[in-house]
């Protein structure tokens, strides 16, 4: 009788180590990192107030309603925008002032007037300051009448 409880704990004893052995080494091909998921960066917008302007016309009066975000790539490119908003408002109504209305009408036409927008408002703002880090303009209102 004492012989079979010794076989019937020398078994035991020897399972346990074996289903030890087994889940550590499954945990350790578990346990190793997964690789991190990219973390994606949450964009950066600036919206900028509605804008009215008139637009080149021959005879009546025309104009544009135009509204926009700025896509910024940092926080630094943000505050220097909204501390020089007035300029870049000017710089907007300089350039869309400028255009006849038969010249907004199309989606290309839009897509380069945003490219043509991210380029006059990314120059430098001042001699010493370097250029805004505008990424790209969206429109969310858009009216030529």
């Amino acid at each position: 009788m004492i012989g079979l409880l010794i076989a019937a704990g020398l078994c035991a004893v020897g399972g346990g180590g074996y289903a030890l052995s087994r889940s550590s080494l499954f945990a350790s091909e578990s346990a190793a990192p997964a690789p991190a998921p990219l973390k994606a960066l949450k964009p950066i917008f600036v919206t900028l107030e509605p804008l009215t302007v008139n637009v080149q016309s021959e005879g009546r009066g025309r104009f544009l309603h135009i509204g926009m975000a700025l896509k910024v790539r940092n926080e630094e490119a943000k505050a220097q925008i909204v501390e020089f908003m007035p300029e870049l408002r000017s710089r907007l109504v300089l350039l869309l002032s400028n255009r006849p209305p038969e010249s907004l009408v199309s989606t290309e036409d839009k897509a380069r007037l945003a490219e043509e927008i991210r380029t006059v408002l990314n120059r430098p703002l001042a001699p010493d300051l370097p250029p805004q880090d505008i990424a790209s303009v969206s429109f969310n209102t858009f009216v030529v009448q």
